[in-house]
């Protein structure tokens, strides 16, 4: 690994670390009782992610769920704060139309909710964490930083969680399908999978006996990164998915519309290891690929792939950051390369395209305008996609200059705008009505 990702990584690291077989479904009610547990890269995931082997037929129904500790809690008069946290597993459907087990957390915010109505719920869309089981998002509640010498997990969206918690708003965070449960691979960034995956854990959110959130309780979406891109997605795919589940507001911060320019991108990039979650997720999605993955990926390649599959962020970017994708084939073509001269390829990316739907409900899109790793030229196209439609967007460039680490150039604008993409969103959860700058578009960044 180049010396200057190496050392981006370890800076990254360090400032993250600062911030902060089973019974039936019908018996799976609390934890996984004697199921056997599995290890990733040194860390024990607990028997509760294991799926049984039968799953509810309702979507967001929940499997089972266990008390879940909160490595950063004090004690508090109404309750620990900044909340009560319960894991969650529940049932969802996958891009193929199969049944699919996921995991995530719910967390009872201590705070009074001070805004108009009931207690709202958030549905929080973790940005990229890895493909590894233990760089799930609800484990890293539990275990923020992880550092044993195997893997490097951070949970740097804890911060937007606790930061929604202290206004008296409910969370439920997804894990997505196959990260964290242990029967599938992570189908990392995959459209359907990730907008599922986020309507479906509001549903099991608001059928937890313990959760003061119900039907009547306003709903909104909060993502950034992969996590926009799962928000994006859930915004245009409610209305037909999950009708019951209506949208107050939906934050979708850098997201990754279209992956044909993202996969091009993050190549020789910082977080060029993402190419290998894109490439495994695509396969466990869609198995009919393989014939193609095995024409031009050679060795090297294939060892990448199996050794990022279970790889959280920080392994990654320590393991390949900065690296090209050339290595991996065996005719020497970037991955961007492989996708041009692939027909098939080129549709099934296609499909993974957002902003061909109209969104539920208002949208804010942000974007750094200096995003070299999403680049901000895509989430920007989605924008005027929903805008062309006739949604309610709130279009957000973020204005920072950019500092030569495409990494660098992605996180900023996630922290210099996350508090007013939360205020925002609060603000819809009270129920205060919001514009569209769609007309200012053509002079937009």
């Amino acid at each position: 690994m180049p010396p200057r990702p190496r050392m981006l990584a370890a800076a990254v690291v360090a400032a993250l670390a600062l911030g902060a077989q089973a019974v039936p479904a019908a018996a799976a009610d609390g934890p996984a009782g004697d199921s056997a547990t599995t290890t990733s890269r040194g860390v024990e995931i607990p028997a509760f992610y294991t799926p049984p082997s039968e799953l509810p037929g309702a979507d967001g129904t929940l499997i089972r769920h266990e008390p879940l500790p909160l490595a950063l809690s004090l004690p508090g008069i109404d309750g620990p704060l900044p909340g009560r946290a319960t894991r969650l597993m529940y049932k969802s459907t996958d891009a193929n139309g199969e049944a699919v087990a996921v995991t995530g957390a719910y967390i009872e915010p201590a705070a009074k909710w001070r805004g108009d109505g009931p207690r709202p719920l958030v549905a929080v869309a973790p940005g990229t964490m890895g493909q590894g089981d233990q760089c799930a998002a609800s484990m890293a509640l539990e275990h923020p930083l992880r550092l044993n010498g195997q893997t490097v997990s951070v949970g740097y969206e804890d911060l937007s969680v606790y930061r929604l918690l202290l206004r008296g708003v409910a969370v439920v965070v997804t894990d997505y399908v196959g990260l964290g449960t242990t029967d599938r691979l992570h189908t990392y960034v995959n459209r359907v999978d990730g907008a599922h995956a986020v309507l479906d854990a509001v549903r099991a959110a608001r059928s937890l006996d313990s959760a003061s959130v119900t039907s009547e309780s306003r709903v909104g979406l909060f993502g950034y990164s992969q996590g926009g891109g799962a928000t994006a997605a859930a915004a245009e795919l409610q209305p037909s998915y999950a009708p019951d589940v209506q949208l107050a507001g939906t934050y979708a911060g850098a997201p990754p519309a279209d992956l044909t320019e993202v996969t091009e991108a993050i190549d020789r990039s910082d977080l060029a290891g993402a190419l290998g979650w894109s490439l495994n997720g695509f396969l466990q999605t869609e198995p009919a690929l393989r014939p193609i993955a095995d024409r031009y990926i050679n060795e090297a390649g294939q060892e990448a792939l199996k050794d990022l599959s279970t790889m959280c962020v920080g392994d990654a970017l320590f393991g390949y950051g900065g690296d090209s994708s050339t290595d991996w084939t065996k005719t020497g073509q970037s991955i961007s390369d492989v996708i041009r001269a692939e027909p098939v390829l080129q549709t099934f990316l296609a499909e993974q395209r957002i902003g061909s739907l109209k969104p539920a409900g208002p949208v804010r899109v942000a974007t750094g305008t200096s995003d070299d790793l999403v680049p901000h030229g895509q989430s920007r196209r989605l924008a005027v996609d929903w805008c062309g439609k006739g949604a309610q967007v709130t279009y957000v460039p973020v204005l920072l200059p950019g500092v030569g680490s495409g990494l660098l150039n992605h996180f900023a604008p996630l922290l210099a705008d996350q508090g007013n993409a939360i205020s925002w969103l609060t603000d819809r959860l009270s129920g205060e009505p919001t514009g569209s700058n769609c007309w200012s578009m053509p002079v937009q960044p």
